[in-house]
């Protein structure tokens, strides 16, 4: 092989390689630039940082493992606070749903100085962090015989997930002592627990309807479907052909109140020249315009929430927020998160981080108004 030919083949295995490593960190998405500061000690921030807030988010639902990975960066993080900067690091421990971080929030306020940097560690997406739907609030509505229960849950703040069960109390009587008497048992349910549980209850109570069990699942009917099938056919005929006891309707709505108590906890949380730093996927990457599914809303970040549509979460949350705001564009990971903190805490540029100073959002976006 001679010179040029050598020198083609390494720059081709330079350029497999790199587009590999792209590929494995989730790097090689069509996303949107968003151009970092010329010169990132010429952020107004508190430096070097003397408190840090870690906030590792875990999920998981009492019927499956729990999820604790967050944790593990969390700790390589503080340990490079205080190692590098002796900083006092706080971290929120045990946070499953946003009750969980809201409660501890409040106390943190009441009894500690705010933070100059806030970190949060977890699974996330264009819309900010992701934590497990947990209801914040329950309205049970009665007009005659008509009963209306609303659940109100979110898995992330500004995004409201409402369940609607709908029932006549009087068409079983039953089936309506059941509901009121376990109202806070079915507000710790998701909807995926909740809808087989009442067709469960609806089974127990309600007549099978012979005529539509016949028509779908009768002997002539199953003749040439295998046993397996035919076993399955009959189950769902069992649990469809009786006369529904309610209706279960699930929306997703975009909350403005949420969205502004989030943004309010993370402005008394934060100093003026503070930073707050979303470790997850994609709250620096570009929002999708996209059209939605037929049960989801909008994005927020391509909502008019807090003065928007903005190019992306962290501008969203800096708009809001009034501070400093970083994340990742595109996948992230746990050894990412750290790396990236560890790399800008050393004024080390990427070019995957979006950092977001308030003034580069329009003025009239970059507080949300009191409650």
């Amino acid at each position: 092989m001679n010179g040029k030919a050598l020198k083609i083949w390494l720059v081709a295995i330079f350029l497999l390689y790199w587009h590999a490593g792209l590929a494995v960190s989730g790097e090689n998405q069509p996303l949107s630039p968003c151009p970092p500061p010329e010169a990132l000690s010429q952020l107004s921030l508190e430096k070097p940082p003397k408190r840090v807030l870690l906030v590792p988010l875990l999920s998981g639902r009492p019927d499956t493992r729990p999820d604790r990975w967050s944790e593990r960066p969390a700790a390589s993080i503080a340990d490079f606070y205080r190692r590098r900067f002796g900083a006092v690091v706080n971290v929120m421990w045990d946070i499953w749903s946003w009750r969980d971080f809201y409660e501890q929030a409040e106390q943190i306020q009441r009894n500690l100085a705010p933070f100059d940097r806030i970190i949060f560690i977890g699974h996330g997406g264009f819309d900010g962090p992701i934590l497990d739907e947990g209801v914040y609030q329950q309205n049970l509505i009665i007009e005659g015989d008509k009963t209306e229960l609303l659940q109100f849950s979110e898995a992330q703040p500004g995004l409201k997930n409402v369940i609607s069960i709908r029932y006549d109390s009087k068409q079983n009587r039953q089936f309506a002592d059941y509901m009121a008497a376990h109202t806070e048992e079915l507000a710790r349910l998701g909807q995926s627990s909740l809808w087989p549980l009442l067709k469960d209850l609806e089974s127990q109570l309600q007549p099978l309807d012979n005529a539509c069990f016949d028509h779908y699942c009768s002997a002539d009917n199953l003749a040439t479907t295998g046993k397996e099938l035919a076993a399955t056919r009959i189950a769902i005929c069992r649990r469809i052909c009786r006369k529904p006891l309610f209706e279960l309707k699930p929306r997703v709505e975009i909350s403005p109140e949420r969205f502004s108590l989030f943004a309010k906890t993370l402005d008394l949380l934060a100093t003026s020249n503070g930073l707050i730093f979303f470790g997850a996927c994609n709250p620096g990457s570009a929002a999708p315009q996209q059209t939605p599914a037929w049960a989801e809303t909008e994005l927020l970040i391509n909502s008019g929430i807090a003065g928007g549509p903005y190019n992306s979460y962290v501008h969203l949350m800096s708009a809001a927020t009034g501070r400093i705001t970083a994340g990742p564009i595109g996948n992230s990971s746990g050894d990412d998160i750290v790396n990236r903190i560890m790399l800008f805490e050393s004024n080390r540029r990427q070019h995957y981080l979006c950092i977001v100073t308030p003034g580069d959002i329009k003025i009239t976006a970059t507080r949300l108004p009191p409650f």
